[in-house]
């Protein structure tokens, strides 16, 4: 039986560092290439708690989606958004769309102009979700594609 949307909670910063890579862990065969493949998950997972604000969407007491993003370039005003995965049972529902959405009025909120992220040039649902966010395409960098949004063309919330 599925779980529903409604019984979805969004926070920022909330899980701990076994459940982000608990998280990442349990998502890795759907990063494109596999997430196990370029790095070492628990180190990562050290570093997205460490340095990133953690977009998180949680159900029954679970981590089912996170966005993490570094948003410490205040030279630049930008993000970049180092993560999004969602659990395999619950895609589909919209949670990724909501997490980048609260990512955008986070960035907007600290007086950041912009938001890059790089995506695997074949894994097109994710292109195709950051476009219906707003990103457009950029630089071909080997087998991914930058992609930016640029915050100062978008309207007040």
């Amino acid at each position: 039986v599925g779980m529903t949307a409604e019984s979805t909670t969004y926070l920022t910063n909330q899980a701990t560092l076994a459940e982000i890579a608990e998280h990442l862990a349990s998502c890795d065969a759907h990063f494109v290439p596999m997430l196990s493949a370029r790095i070492d998950i628990a180190v990562y997972a050290a570093k997205i708690s460490d340095n990133a604000i953690r977009f998180e969407a949680w159900s029954d007491g679970s981590l089912v989606g996170l966005l993490a993003a570094y948003c410490n370039d205040p030279e630049r005003r930008s993000a970049y958004i180092t993560s999004v995965s969602i659990r395999s049972d619950r895609r589909g529902e919209g949670i990724a769309t909501r997490l980048l959405h609260a990512c955008v009025e986070y960035a907007k909120l600290h007086g950041l102009g912009q938001i890059g992220l790089e995506v695997a040039r074949e894994h097109r649902t994710a292109i195709h979700l950051y476009q219906k966010c707003g990103f457009s395409l950029g630089a071909r960098n080997g087998s991914f594609i930058t992609m930016n949004l640029d915050l100062r063309s978008i309207g007040g919330t």
